[in-house]
């Protein structure tokens, strides 16, 4: 069980108390970044493309990076403004030596990004729990008032709307 919180009261398991674990030794690889980027994100080949152009090769300008992989300058900067907006890249502005300003992408630091996001899921699994919990105690609520009635196939839809 991963619970998030204080321990008061104690977390239980059919009424018997449960220990914390907090030293747990897993050996799990690292995902592909690669793979990532296309599951979790949801990126198309164009937008794996240019993330990892940038991640490898930043900081690079929106015709920097369709130059490198020949795509059309429109379609980078979609992508790239996507990517920033995902929190996948950074931007900034460059002053160039012959004048004016540039926007630059940058990657992200790679180990803060997974740390936030193993947080993230962390703190989702949590959310996710909590719910759950608080789903079997209505549920087991319920038939406690209702011990000649069976559970309905769908619990919630027996509810009236708040």
């Amino acid at each position: 069980m991963l619970a998030l919180g204080s321990d008061d009261p104690p977390m239980a398991c059919h009424d018997e108390p449960m220990e914390p674990v907090t030293d747990v030794e897993m050996e799990v690889e690292p995902p592909d970044v690669r793979q990532v980027l296309l599951d979790a994100f949801g990126l198309p080949k164009a937008g794996l493309d240019i993330c990892l152009c940038v991640i490898g090769e930043g900081p690079l300008s929106a015709s920097e990076v369709a130059d490198a992989l020949g795509y059309d300058r429109s379609t980078v900067t979609r992508y790239l403004n996507k990517l920033v907006d995902l929190g996948l890249l950074r931007r900034s502005e460059l002053n160039r030596e012959d004048g004016g300003i540039v926007k630059a992408y940058h990657s992200v630091d790679l180990e803060r990004m997974r740390r936030d996001t193993l947080i993230g899921f962390y703190l989702w699994a949590g959310e996710a729990a909590s719910l759950i919990e608080e789903a079997n105690v209505t549920k087991q609520d319920y038939l406690e008032e209702n011990p000649d009635r069976e559970l309905p196939d769908v619990f919630w839809e027996s509810f009236p709307e708040d």
